[in-house]
C-alpha cells in the first residue's frame, strides 16, 4: 500500500481468542453467513491457508508475519503467493470463477471491491467477534467505509496509506547544493540543474494507470483544492476549467523536463523504484508506505531486491508535493489492502483466523506499524519509531512523525471513488493522461473523454 498498493505499501496480533462458550453474532441481511472460526475455540483451528496478494513485495516480510502469526497459532500453515498489480485481476479472477481460489485474497477500495465483492465473505461478524459490538469506532473510517459494498464488509482492513508526497535522495541534493522543490517553476530549476550533471531529476512509471493518477490529484488538488474528488463522486464534472489545468500541467511536466519521455513505457514498480533507490535519480512520487525504507532493515532489503550486491542504506526523506497550481496540495488515502476470506474456501476457519490476527490483533497491528509501510487499522496502535532502527534519526524522524501526523487529518479518498473502467476503461485515466503527454490529444478533449467515461460507467452528475 504498497500500493503497490499501488500501493503498497503496502503487518500485525490478537490475545488469545479462548471463549467459554463461542460469541454468535448475526449477519446483515443479505450477507453470507458466518461460521467455523466463529464458532471454534481458537486453539482447536488448524489447516494450510493459502494467501494471494500483492503486498508485502519483500518475501522476508511476509515470512516474518506468518512466523509471528505461529507462534500464536501454531496449528495453521499460511502459504504466501506474490502477484504483482498489474497481474493481479488476470490470476485472481479465473481462479475465483473456477472455485480454486486462494482462502485469503487480498483487496483495495474502488474497483478491486467493485469486481470481486460476490467471492468474499462478510467479514462483519468477524471483526465484532474480535473487537466487540462497537468495533467500528476501533477501526479507521477508511478501513470501513472502503471495503463496505451493499452493506457487506468484504475485507477487513490491514491498514491505510496515503498519497500526495515527493521522497528525495538527501545525499543527491546535498552533493549538489540544490534544495527540494516547492512550486513548479523550482521543480523544473532543480531538474534542469541534476540533468547539467548526468543525474535523473524525478521518475515515475507512467506505463499503468495507479501512480498518473497519484500526481493527476495531486495537481488537481493545487489547482483547486478538492475538485478531483468532486468530480469523482459526480459533484463536479470533468470538462471543469480546473480539470482542464491540471491536465494542461501534466503535460508541462512532460515538455518542461521534470516527466521523463520513457516514463509511458514504465512501471513505477519496479522499474521507477528501483531507479530512484540506486542512485539514478534524485525524485519519486510515493506515498506513506515509502516510509519503510527509512530503516535501514527496509533500505537494505529494497537495495538487495533492485540488485545493489553490497547495499548501504542512505537517507530519503518525505516533501510535500510541489505548488504547481495555486494551492498546496492536500494529500488523499485509503485502505492499503484488506484481506478477504474466499465464499468457497475449503479452510475458512483458519483464514479468518489469521485475517482476524492481523487485522484487529494489537500484536498484529503493532507488526504492522512497525514496518512503517501502512498506519495501522487499528486507531489504538502506532509505530515503535524507537524499535525501527531509521537510517538517520536526527535528519529522518522528525519529517516522518510530522507526515504520519498530517495524514490524521486527510479528507480526500485515493482510489474509492473510482471504477476501473474510469481508471483504465476507453477515454478513462490512463487513456487521457497518457493521450495529453504524447500530444495525441489536447487538455480539453482528454477533460471530454474523462466526462464521458464517467457518465458511462454509471456516475450521476449533479
Amino acid at each position: 500500500m504498497i500500493r503497490l498498493s499501488r500501493s503498497k505499501s503496502p503487518r500485525r496480533t490478537v490475545a488469545a481468542l479462548c471463549f467459554s462458550m463461542p460469541l454468535m453474532v448475526s449477519a446483515q441481511a443479505g450477507a453470507t453467513p458466518v461460521h467455523s472460526a466463529t464458532t471454534e475455540r481458537a486453539g482447536s483451528i488448524s489447516g494450510t491457508v493459502s494467501w494471494w496478494g500483492w503486498t508485502p513485495t519483500d518475501s522476508a516480510e511476509a515470512t516474518a508475519e506468518i512466523a509471528a502469526f505461529n507462534k500464536v497459532y501454531p496449528n495453521i500453515k499460511v502459504k504466501f503467493k506474490l502477484i504483482t498489480i498489474a497481474n493481479w485481476v488476470t490470476a485472481l479472477r479465473p481462479a475465483l470463477v473456477s472455485g480454486q481460489g486462494p482462502d485469503l485474497f487480498e483487496l483495495q477500495p474502488g474497483a478491486y471491491v467493485t469486481e470481486f465483492n460476490s467471492f468474499a465473505r462478510n467479514m462483519a461478524p468477524i471483526a465484532a467477534q474480535a473487537l466487540g459490538s462497537d468495533w467500528r469506532s476501533k477501526i479507521a473510517p477508511s478501513g470501513i467505509s472502503g471495503f463496505t459494498y451493499n452493506g457487506k464488509l468484504t475485507a477487513l482492513s490491514v491498514g491505510s496509506v496515503y498519497a500526495g508526497t515527493l521522497w528525495v535522495n538527501v545525499e543527491l541534493f546535498k552533493e549538489y547544493h540544490l534544495s527540494p522543490p516547492t512550486t513548479l517553476a523550482q521543480w523544473v530549476k532543480v531538474c534542469k540543474a541534476f540533468k547539467s550533471h548526468g543525474v535523473g531529476c524525478f521518475v515515475q512509471g507512467n506505463e499503468t494507470e495507479g501512480f498518473l493518477q497519484d500526481t493527476l490529484q495531486s495537481i488537481a488538488n493545487s489547482v483547486q483544492p478538492g475538485l478531483w474528488t468532486k468530480a469523482s463522486r459526480g459533484d463536479a464534472k470533468w470538462t471543469s476549467p480546473g480539470i482542464v489545468k491540471t491536465l494542461t500541467i501534466w503535460k508541462r511536466l512532460f515538455s518542461d523536463g521534470i516527466m521523463e519521455s520513457g516514463s509511458l513505457g514504465v512501471q513505477q514498480y519496479p522499474d521507477a523504484n528501483n531507479e530512484f533507490l540506486t542512485g539514478k535519480y534524485a525524485m519519486i512520487m510515493m506515498g506513506t508506505w515509502y516510509t519503510a525504507n527509512v530503516t535501514k532493515n527496509g533500505m537494505t532489503s529494497a537495495l538487495q531486491a533492485a540488485g545493489v550486491s553490497n547495499p548501504k542504506p542512505f537517507p530519503i526523506l518525505p516533501i510535500a508535493f510541489p505548488n504547481v497550481g495555486g494551492h498546496p496540495s492536500a494529500m488523499y488515502g485509503d485502505a492499503d489492502y484488506g484481506l478477504a476470506v474466499y465464499t468457497k474456501s475449503k479452510n475458512t476457519a483458519a483464514a479468518e483466523t489469521f485475517a482476524k490476527w492481523l487485522a484487529t490483533s494489537s500484536a498484529g497491528q503493532q507488526y504492522v506499524a512497525n514496518q512503517l509501510e501502512d498506519l495501522p487499522s487499528l486507531k489504538s496502535v502506532t509505530p515503535n519509531y524507537a524499535a525501527a532502527g531509521i537510517v538517520d534519526p536526527a535528519l529522518q524522524l522528525g519529517p516522518v512523525k510530522k507526515l504520519a501526523a498530517t495524514v490524521g487529518n486527510v479528507t480526500e479518498p485515493r482510489e474509492s471513488l473510482l471504477s476501473s473502467a474510469m481508471q483504465n476503461g476507453s477515454g478513462g485515466i490512463l487513456s487521457a493522461a497518457q493521450g495529453v503527454a504524447t500530444g495525441s490529444e489536447t487538455p480539453q478533449a482528454a477533460a471530454k473523454a474523462l466526462q464521458a467515461a464517467a457518465v458511462a460507467s454509471g456516475v450521476k452528475f449533479k
